[in-house]
């Protein structure tokens, strides 16, 4: 029987994305990076995963965007099995990626004319300023990425796969090697977007923070070879939570604390297939847990 939506708002009668026994395989390697990946998205989520590194998880992103082929396994996206890239998946890329000489504005505009190459430039344009004032760039938009900030260009890449309308997005640690304070902004500014379009995201994170502020649901990887998603964590807190505000509430620090209790010690006894091949979801945020001291945590991460 297919999952029903476990987000409130979320209206779907059956998961938009199914992952089922998924595994891949390098040659002269003895075992499988990954095997036995299952997991559901449904749409309208927002989805972290994470994991040490070397338990596949961009190999998984990038066999959902389908540039890559599992060695076993299936993905099923809104009732059609993925195979091979589409503009019906937009990709943000750990670099942004941006073409050097085109402006901010033709960049994202190459993108938009690849989906709909029958609109006027009109259409075009007005299209790319929607989605340029979106990431708060209108000032930048006849610049090239020369001119741009590390930040700046990141917001490029993200109007650039907002823009074409993807029915998912998926982000490979888009903000991994920004500062602390634009990688704040840009999180605030991403999650304010999918709030307004819906959208139904895929992404790679290794800051536990990050998670529990943008996900809906954390997928928790055990450790490769033969990695798998150990773990299913459902974010219970309220979906319009806020960077500066998320820690204030009861249900935060049980949250953090079970997914770094997973990162610092569970994860090292669940590698070489040790893991459950279907992963039971878990709420921690909710029962006992919730009376967790935030201690708990401090002393984890140290």
């Amino acid at each position: 029987m297919l999952n029903k939506p476990s987000v409130p708002g979320v209206a779907t009668e059956r998961p938009f994305l199914q992952i089922e026994g998924l595994a891949k395989a390098y040659p002269g390697t003895p075992g499988p990076v990954f095997d036995e990946v299952n997991f559901t998205i449904n749409r309208g989520e927002f989805v972290c995963i994470i994991g040490h590194s070397g338990c596949g998880k961009t190999t998984i992103l990038n066999v959902l965007a389908g540039l890559e082929t599992a060695s076993a396994g299936h993905v099923f996206m809104d009732g059609r099995e993925v195979a091979g890239p589409s503009l019906e998946r937009g990709v943000v890329f750990q670099g942004h990626a941006l073409m050097p000489w085109l402006t901010v504005g033709k960049n994202i505009a190459f993108a938009v004319r690849s989906k709909w190459p029958d609109w006027t430039s009109a259409q075009v344009d007005a299209h790319v300023q929607k989605y340029v004032d979106l990431v708060g760039l209108s000032g930048a938009i006849d610049k090239k990425p020369a001119a741009l900030s590390g930040g700046m260009k990141q917001r490029v890449g993200i109007a650039r796969a907002f823009a074409i309308e993807p029915k998912m997005l998926l982000l490979d640690e888009p903000f991994g090697a920004l500062d602390a304070l634009t990688r704040g902004t840009i999180q605030d500014e991403l999650l304010a977007i999918v709030r307004e379009t819906h959208q139904t995201v895929f992404m790679i994170t290794h800051d536990v923070d990050e998670a529990v502020l943008l996900a809906d649901k954390i997928l928790l990887m055990s450790n490769g070879p033969q990695a798998r998603v150990a773990e299913v964590v459902r974010n219970t807190m309220p979906r319009d939570r806020q960077r500066a505000t998320v820690h204030h509430d009861p249900q935060y620090y049980p949250l953090r604390n079970h997914l770094v209790d997973f990162l610092v010690a569970r994860s090292k006894n669940l590698s070489h297939g040790n893991a459950p091949a279907h992963p039971p979801t878990v709420e921690p945020g909710r029962g006992a847990l919730a009376n967790a001291p935030p201690s708990v945590t401090l002393k984890a991460v140290a």
